[in-house]
């Protein structure tokens, strides 16, 4: 019997698709699977057929009990925790309002939570007679099932994802010893690229001997069913669909929080006053206006380019921005649509006003507040200003802006605000080309994926996990695959963007089929989940 331990909530991208990705295609193969995890709405999965939740020290409360609709069926355990979640990188999260990243826990609030987790985990463990456990994440996940290991003697695997090795187990020394410690014990390690397990061997090359042995070969996946290519004549009825999806859903911004920031950017040239004019609202939501902004775009005549992800630094959104003028140069009719959330969207409007009225000194005042605030990473945010004094430097600043001030236009970028996978599967495919510029490591990511099985034409950075995958799809798409990459460092990463884009733009619809045929051949769950199953079928039976 196999145990997931997630600790997240199942909506969103990252570990939480991949968990619940894999757990609904292993329930589609007959297989009975316990998921340990947070999230506060069990009867949105069909996937999960009982949802229990565990007060600390109390009786174990029903959330959902119902009839499986697949061969097999996903059983929820919810530990109560105490007001505090522990995360990566901060957010806003359901259900928690005090939502501390890792390297800020005191001890106390981190053994609590700990302990809170190895308490339920103990009792699933012996209720349901549970023989191996799957951990995500290098921490806090493996921690409690080290633990609960070490009591009851089931076996543990663990799949590092990128966040937390990047933003927990990298910065800090006692999550260091805590990963170390728990992969130490894991009876295998699944990489979901090499990358991964290269990131993995450095970090504890000091503590662990011979950690490489350990290592289990794992890819991603993506719902081949979900994400599928549409014609160009269909796009218009994928939108409406999407508009439909939206109706009722609870909404983020307004217009009139858009319109603050305009009126205070053309009176006040302190950039902090005019970002905090927009004031408070919940950004893991649509925009209160994104239905007209989808239905503003000509789906049949513009060439359409999705940025897909958390608007902070480190996905080098800014780098996209500072590359508008010269990709609107050579493709006037493209247009940009940027979905998600974080706290660099109100920077980055500011700075998209800044550029389409050619002002250098707000474009300049942007990014230094934007080292100021909580998304603030210098070294990231350092790749638009050295293109800028690269452009100087070769006598093309005055041209760039120009160009800016020409191309650059209200509705050049289109804001949604945070969409979820269920709008993505029909927005997606409506795309040309899509872009995921991370300046940090990354092991897939899985929208790359996506696009893939959208028949939309991906373009990343070429390192890590997402290399892998480029270097995949060149093996089908030969030179037109260059495209496809730009290099991640401050230096290039704008320059490479601006000469990307005109290029992968076109070739969305040239390679629409094979692009998918990539996806099909080489990342469907379905077989994602069995080679999984078979690790831990592997590992429950070997000898103790």
């Amino acid at each position: 019997m196999i145990c997931i331990l997630h600790g997240y909530l199942l909506d969103g991208s990252g570990s939480n698709l991949w968990t619940r990705s894999v757990v609904r295609a292993l329930c589609a193969d007959g297989r009975t699977v316990h998921l340990l995890c947070e999230e506060p709405h069990p009867g949105n999965y069909d996937f999960i057929t009982a949802a229990y939740e565990y007060p600390h020290d109390g009786e174990r409360r029903v959330m959902l009990e119902r009839a499986a609709v697949l061969p097999g069926r996903c059983i929820m355990h919810k530990p109560l925790l105490a007001d505090v979640l522990p995360v990566y990188v901060w957010d806003q999260y359901e259900e928690f309002d005090n939502v501390v990243p890792m390297v800020d826990l005191s001890e106390s609030v981190l053994e609590d939570y700990l302990h809170r987790n190895v308490d339920v985990l103990t009792r699933v463990v012996k209720e349901h007679d549970i023989d191996v456990m799957h951990a995500n994440h290098a921490v806090l996940m493996s921690v409690v099932a080290q633990r609960v290991s070490a009591w009851t003697g089931v076996p543990y695997v663990v799949m590092p994802h990128g966040s937390a090795l990047e933003y927990a187990v990298r910065p800090d020394s006692r999550f260091q010893r805590l990963a170390a410690d728990a992969f130490d014990h894991a009876a295998r390690v699944l990489a979901i690229s090499t990358e991964t397990a290269q990131r993995a061997e450095r970090a504890f090359s000091d503590q662990i001997e011979s950690l490489e042995s350990k290592f289990v070969a794992m890819d991603l996946g993506v719902d081949t069913a979900a994400f599928q290519p549409i014609a160009a004549d269909q796009r218009r009825d994928n939108v409406a669909r999407v508009v439909q999806l939206l109706a009722g859903v609870e909404r983020g911004r307004s217009v009139e929080q858009g319109r603050r920031l305009l009126v205070e950017l053309v009176s006040n040239d302190d950039v902090s006053i005019a970002c905090s004019a927009v004031g408070d609202y919940i950004a893991k939501q649509p925009d209160e206006d994104v239905e007209a902004k989808l239905e503003s775009i000509d789906w049949e005549q513009d060439q359409i380019l999705a940025f897909i992800g958390r608007l902070i630094p480190a996905k080098g959104i800014h780098a996209l921005i500072g590359a508008l003028p010269l990709i609107l140069a050579r493709a006037p009719r493209m247009r940009l649509i940027v979905v998600g959330h974080g706290p660099l969207r109100e920077p980055l409007e500011t700075l998209l006003f800044a550029m389409e009225r050619g002002d250098r000194t707000l474009a300049e005042r942007v990014l230094r507040h934007a080292e100021t605030i909580e998304a603030g990473e210098p070294e990231h945010l350092a790749a638009v200003r050295t293109f800028w004094l690269q452009l100087e430097r070769d006598g093309q600043a005055d041209a760039y802006w120009d160009a800016a001030r020409r191309l650059i236009k209200t509705d050049t970028v289109v804001m949604t605000g945070y969409l979820t996978h269920r709008e993505m599967a029909w927005l997606l495919p409506c795309c040309d080309a899509a872009i995921f510029p991370s300046m940090v490591l990354e092991s897939g990511p899985l929208v790359f994926l996506e696009a893939l099985s959208s028949g939309v034409f991906p373009i990343g950075t070429y390192f890590g996990g997402m290399k892998v995958k480029i270097d995949m799809a060149a093996q089908h798409l030969g030179d037109d695959a260059s495209a496809m990459k730009v290099r991640p460092d401050a230096e290039h990463i704008v320059a490479d963007i601006a000469a990307a884009v005109p290029v992968a733009l076109p070739l969305g619809g040239r390679h629409r089929h094979t692009l998918r045929r990539i996806a099909e051949e080489h990342y469907d769950w379905r077989p994602v989940a069995r080679r999984l199953a078979d690790v831990l079928e592997e590992v429950a039976a070997a000898p103790r």
